[in-house]
């Protein structure tokens, strides 16, 4: 899964506007544009499509984070230079404050089963004996079950597709 993907499926699920886009990058101290986020959102065939990169992406997680969560006292969060999907399944656990039967039952409903070990697996640090990396099948369930459970009512929209 790519950043903008996931990006937009953020958008989708939380029902985001381009104010709102703009707002999460700034609640972690970046300023973006409209014409960025736009571009960030274009499927990958438009000619206007840009790569969202790692940085700015995290950069926008942890506005996220600061968003559901409220910005705590303190010098800013790190902004990762490198993400992978056990980093941005974390930020994502917290920014939405779930637990482990939370995130379980989102997998779930998104027909995808895990055990609560092999869940908290892919949240311990890279060199741990039990880490296990966190594969897009994983990452991309979560979201699917994330905007079953945030908007249980429709259907995404046209043209947008889990696989």
């Amino acid at each position: 899964m790519t950043n903008n993907d996931i990006l937009r499926r953020l958008r989708y699920t939380f029902d985001f506007d381009d104010s709102k886009m703009i707002e999460v990058f700034g609640l972690a101290d970046h300023s973006v544009t409209r014409e960025q986020v736009s571009a960030w959102l274009k499927k990958d065939d438009d000619a206007d499509y840009r790569s969202l990169n790692d940085k700015l992406f995290a950069t926008f997680l942890n506005g996220l984070i600061n968003d559901m969560r409220g910005k705590k006292e303190g010098p800013p969060a790190e902004v990762e230079e490198q993400l992978n999907n056990n980093i941005i399944f974390r930020k994502l656990k917290i920014a939405l404050d779930l637990q482990a039967e939370e995130v379980l039952d989102i997998l779930a409903m998104a027909g995808f089963r895990l055990g609560k070990h092999e869940l908290s697996a892919f949240f311990r640090k890279p060199g741990h004996n039990h880490y296990r990396e966190c594969k897009d099948q994983v990452l991309r369930s979560f979201l699917k079950g994330l905007q079953l459970a945030t908007r249980p009512d429709e259907k995404p929209a046209a043209g947008f597709s889990w696989d």
